[in-house]
């Protein structure tokens, strides 16, 4: 699922006297999110930050080795050139000082002394906390402690993070207010667009096999599907347009096959690379955002919403308050809080076709260039980088 981007593969030099720095800081990055998966904010960014000439390791969460013996497995991505380290632990034991063993083994093996750490998931801190990070950034892309299944201590841990870090970045406006004063430097980075990888969805794009046997109009939905899709919404959709077809592309996580709805309209395509979506895109009258309205949607600001426009498709979504304020006025967005209102909404963008985006369009997604949130990133950790004192922790 990871594009060919046309990086560079050759490693950085990672020998540096923490002073006089010969290459930029090498990136160890701490996620929830596996890199082989969709290709959403974390690939976006530290693939970016790679082809800038940095070192990028992303650590995945750990698993069990089945074969028992522990270690850390690595793959450098061939289109990226991330380094991905997976821990993979031999059984039972003590976490902690077993995943601490494997981090501190892998560094010196890659020979790296001094670094910057990025964290997705708090989850990673008890067992990284002693490394002297020469900054520690926290790139909070979603309020996890609101997901299924989020684990007690999360809040706590996410607490310290923030304590601990010298930098920290929201992935939307929502969060931004919500974290804004639980943090001294903290910045408001919404979600960016590829927008020459998705505007090849605007005419004359093959039509993928599975998609094309269905008739129009097309509705559809590309993203993980999981417990803030509403299942509900799009079973009463279908049943109540039986004559439009919804196509929904993407991977489960937290939910089963059998919680989905099935109609003869409602199609479950499954994973798709990233290189594909716009073959898919291409060839939808209406692009569908249908969160629920409840904690685990509250902070969230869907990098679809400026993926689909890149496309030339128009929108409609649930009321979430990102994509209310980020989107306010424009037609091509319409927001609808019911089946029946997504129904009304959708006829209303299928009558006017799908006409050019509007200038006022191009340029707000002009401005959401993943390049420009990557370069302003990068400025704002350098400056901190420039001025830490680094501090042994235990």
């Amino acid at each position: 699922m990871i594009p060919d981007l046309g990086l560079p593969l050759t490693p950085e030099t990672t020998t540096m006297d923490g002073s006089h720095l010969s290459a930029p800081l090498p990136l160890i990055c701490f996620s929830h999110l596996p890199w082989r998966g969709v290709f959403q904010r974390p690939q976006h960014i530290l693939s970016r930050f790679r082809r800038g000439g940095r070192e990028v390791i992303f650590i995945e969460e750990d698993r069990f080795a089945e074969d028992g013996v522990a270690r850390m497995a690595t793959e450098r991505c061939a289109a990226t050139g991330v380094l991905v380290a997976t821990p993979l632990l031999a059984g039972d034991g003590d976490r902690r000082a077993a995943l601490r063993g494997l981090l501190d083994g892998f560094l010196a093996e890659q020979g790296i002394a001094a670094a910057v750490g990025w964290y997705y998931t708090p989850m990673a801190l008890p067992w990284s906390a002693h490394l002297p990070f020469r900054a520690v950034v926290y790139d909070c892309m979603d309020e996890l402690s609101a997901f299924r299944f989020a684990p007690a201590e999360l809040p706590r841990l996410e607490a310290e993070l923030m304590q601990r870090a010298e930098i920290m970045f929201t992935g939307g406006a929502s969060l931004f207010e919500a974290k804004r004063n639980s943090h001294s430097n903290i910045f408001c980075e919404p979600s960016g667009v590829d927008l020459g990888h998705f505007a090849r969805a605007r005419g004359g794009i093959t039509e993928p096999a599975d998609q094309a046997r269905f008739g129009r109009p097309k509705l559809g939905y590309f993203g993980v599907i999981d417990e803030r899709i509403d299942l509900v919404m799009l079973r009463d959709l279908a049943a109540l347009r039986p004559d439009w077809e919804f196509v929904m592309v993407g991977p489960l996580a937290k939910i089963t096959e059998a919680e989905l709805p099935r109609a003869p309209n409602l199609h479950w395509l499954g994973p798709k690379p990233y290189g594909v979506l716009p073959e898919y895109l291409g060839h939808w009258d209406v692009a569908l955002m249908p969160f629920q309205l409840n904690e685990a949607t509250r902070f969230i600001s869907p990098t679809k919403a400026p993926e689909y426009l890149a496309g030339g498709v128009p929108i409609v979504s649930t009321p979430i308050a990102d994509v209310v304020s980020r989107w306010r006025g424009v037609e091509e967005v319409r927001i609808a809080h019911d089946a029946p209102g997504f129904v009304a909404a959708a006829e209303a963008l299928l009558a006017r076709g799908k006409p050019a985006m509007p200038s006022r369009v191009e340029a707000m997604l002009g401005a959401m260039s993943w390049d420009g949130i990557v370069a302003r990133m990068g400025e704002r950790i350098e400056a901190v980088v420039a001025a830490h004192v680094p501090v042994l922790a235990g």
